[in-house]
């Protein structure tokens, strides 16, 4: 069983306005990310400051439980709150967010038994874009985070996790678009751009 959590806690400085509700083809960017993962989740749920902004989601809304304590805060309420033993954490931004290669990553977990999966972009980790082990993580991100460390990376050398090389992911995400965020509005233009271009609705 999978729950699916959609991360809409970040300050949305360099949009200038929330991301998450920014239109995207006529419609908020985060109800792409919602309608994208929904039928691979068992559960969906959304971590958001602002519960107000997303009733019309209908789905369960959670706040950040460690208000300010930054990315891995928001991982360890993403965990928190999750029903089912494996969690999917995408992030709201992600407007070509990957099932194919979220499945993928599931099943890599459960075959090999590990605490997270997690792909590899030739950006580095993507940690918004995987699958984690609630059991096994929790314990580690909350012990992080008593120590003062926000780094979301920061308890991984303590974890077993399966890293899915570039080219492992390119099988799922052969234009590599799967890891496109927007965090301005110049992202949000280029994005609609390839998404019409590319007939990627």
């Amino acid at each position: 069983m999978l729950t699916i959590v959609i991360q809409a806690g970040g300050e949305s400085t360099r949009m200038g306005q929330d991301k998450a509700l920014m239109p995207f083809l006529g419609r908020p960017l985060i109800q792409r990310v919602f309608e994208r993962v929904a039928k691979l989740g068992d559960e969906i749920l959304v971590t958001t400051n602002h519960p107000e902004s997303f009733t019309f989601l209908e789905t369960i809304l959670i706040p950040d439980l460690l208000p300010g304590h930054g990315a891995l805060g928001g991982l360890y309420t993403a965990l928190s709150a999750a029903s089912h033993p494996l969690v999917g954490v995408v992030a709201c931004d992600m407007p070509f967010v990957n099932t194919d290669l979220l499945n993928a990553l599931r099943e890599r977990l459960v075959e090999t038994g590990c605490d997270a999966a997690i792909p590899r972009s030739s950006g580095g980790m993507e940690p918004f874009h995987a699958i984690y082990r609630r059991e096994t993580c929790l314990p580690l991100i909350k012990s992080s985070l008593e120590n003062g460390l926000r780094r979301v990376d920061s308890w991984f050398s303590k974890a077993q996790i399966v890293f899915f090389t570039p080219a492992e992911v390119q099988e799922f995400d052969p234009r590599q678009m799967a890891f496109m965020n927007i965090n301005t509005p110049a992202d949000l233009w280029q994005a609609e751009k390839q998404a019409r271009e590319e007939s990627l609705f």
